[in-house]
């Protein structure tokens, strides 16, 4: 309550001490404003509006200086606000292969390790649940919906899950019915898939149809897409063009994440699939903040304005043509 009343107390003397300096002026408004006494458009204008723009830096500089100081916390998000991330990892031999990063020094397991931390970093994961499905020459979940961030850490980075399997050709196509099969009985639209891994063997025929709970899909691949490195007995390289066809004609988006961060503005379109945009709702902080701003602004501006073009009168002797 102090704040309203000290800025409409701000308000009127502004405006008396404004209306008698207007009264000084025009007594003097041929010396001012040349003979004819009139000041320009901005001569009129401005000087009215500093009161309003001391009332408004007050009112704004008031409510910050009065109002107790608080930390707003993410909030939970309820049951059907929840986004959920399915990350089908691929821990197939090849993925430690060292050729991955800006460097190529990191192995690709590493890298998507890296990708995934950074993902962590810039989205609200008090409001995300994490799965991820191991895929080698077939699929198992790891971690089914958790809040917990370093388990999956843990498990990008570390856990050897590649011989939980039987060796044989990667088959990422398992991991996909997998985790198909998990998110199908979720919210439509909650669900973000995210494939890491350096490729894999497509077959022409029989790519998984989508629930309705995925929104969309995003094919990370890693590992040097230019020259391979040898095991087994073969050149392994990331297979991107094979990469960019899954994430095709799963409607999805391929991104080479061997030396590059997942884009900002996709993970947003992600995170923000399936939910109705919704107006800004500006606190009482965010609008005096905005008050101060605007009338100290102002209040700075207005006498460089007037100096500029508050008359056109031009005293001295015209140059000679």
């Amino acid at each position: 309550m102090v704040a309203p009343l000290c800025a409409i107390l701000v308000l009127v003397l502004m405006w008396v001490a404004e209306t008698l300096h207007q009264r000084r002026v025009t007594s003097l408004a041929s010396l001012a404003f040349g003979p004819d006494g009139k000041p320009a458009f901005l001569g009129r204008v401005l000087p009215w509006l500093k009161a309003p723009a001391a009332a408004l830096a007050t009112w704004g500089l008031l409510v910050l200086a009065t109002m107790p100081p608080k930390v707003h916390p993410p909030e939970e998000a309820s049951e059907g606000e929840i986004k959920h991330v399915m990350m089908i990892l691929d821990v197939s031999p090849s993925m430690q292969l060292i050729d991955a990063g800006k460097e190529g020094m990191i192995s690709r397991r590493k890298q998507c390790a890296t990708l995934m931390q950074s993902f962590f970093r810039r989205v609200i994961m008090e409001q995300v649940r994490l799965s991820v499905i191991a895929v080698y020459t077939g699929a198992k979940p790891v971690v089914v919906d958790t809040r917990d961030v370093e388990v999956v850490r843990n498990i990008l980075n570390d856990l050897p899950m590649s011989h939980a399997f039987d060796p044989g050709q990667t088959q990422l196509f398992s991991g996909l019915e997998e985790a198909i099969g998990i998110c199908r009985p979720w919210a439509k639209d909650s669900t973000t898939l995210v494939i890491l891994s350096d490729g894999d063997t497509l077959p022409a025929i029989g790519m998984p149809r989508l629930p309705p709970s995925v929104s969309d899909v995003l094919v990370v691949g890693v590992g040097d897409p230019r020259q391979g490195s040898f095991i087994n007995g073969y050149q392994s390289k990331q297979e991107s063009s094979t990469l960019r066809q899954m994430a095709a004609r799963l409607g999805g988006v391929y991104h080479d994440g061997n030396a590059r961060h997942i884009q900002s503005d996709v993970l947003e379109r992600m995170m923000n699939a399936g939910k109705e945009g919704s107006a800004i709702r500006l606190t009482l902080r965010e609008l005096a903040l905005m008050a101060a701003s605007i009338g100290s602004l102002l209040l700075a501006a207005i006498p460089f304005l007037l100096a500029w073009g508050g008359t056109r009168y031009r005293p001295g002797v015209p140059a000679e043509a």
